[in-house]
């Protein structure tokens, strides 16, 4: 049997994804002229650069070393990031108008129970401050997709569902605060009997 943890891949995949992440949003931030979309922005590269770091931090600390992969998307986000779009098209291009979707597949994180205590913190902080930035990005979302229906446009998705779009929402923000409650719990568990 292998000593290598059964979550390496995981580890793997988020630090990979979170650095990339943190390139294209950088260039977004020099893209947009909006200071509002700028401070959003920034608080999310920073969120993301700091977890591909910390992630590659922790599998050199496990004794393994981050495998790198070609992205050839990576170009596209960059291009998309840094082009003329509008900062609403881009968040719709990059799905930032429906992060709920994706905060799911944190579902099942903690059903590996092999993860070590400090991977576990890490992955639990990873976790709450995913679910922070959907809602940092969604409001930002929110308030352009405002912007562009009081100028004329189309309406706001809250506006285009009605109260079944305003029922969602709140069913979805009922199920993030259930998760992070039970994160919180996991972790002040005893470990052990003393």
């Amino acid at each position: 049997m292998s000593d290598k943890p059964s979550y390496l891949g995981l580890l793997n995949a988020i630090a990979l994804n979170e650095a990339s992440a943190q390139r294209y949003l950088s260039v977004w931030i020099e893209a947009t002229t909006d200071p509002d979309v700028q401070a959003v922005l920034r608080t999310v590269a920073w969120r993301e650069g700091e977890h591909g770091m910390s992630f590659a931090k922790r599998i050199n600390e496990l004794g393994y070393e981050l495998r790198r992969r070609d992205d050839p998307a990576e170009h596209e986000h960059a291009a998309v990031a840094g082009s003329d779009m509008s900062d609403l098209e881009k968040m719709e291009h990059f799905g930032l108008d429906r992060l709920d979707d994706v905060l799911h597949g944190f579902d099942d994180v903690f059903t590996d129970h092999s993860i070590d205590i400090r991977t576990g913190e890490l992955l639990g902080r990873y976790v709450a401050e995913e679910f922070d930035t959907a809602r940092l990005l969604r409001g930002c979302y929110e308030q352009l997709a405002a912007r562009r229906a009081g100028a004329g446009g189309e309406a706001a998705p809250a506006e285009a569902g009605g109260e079944a779009a305003l029922a969602d929402q709140v069913e979805a923000l009922g199920r993030a605060v259930e998760e992070l409650r039970q994160i919180v719990c996991a972790q002040t568990m005893p470990t052990g009997a003393s």
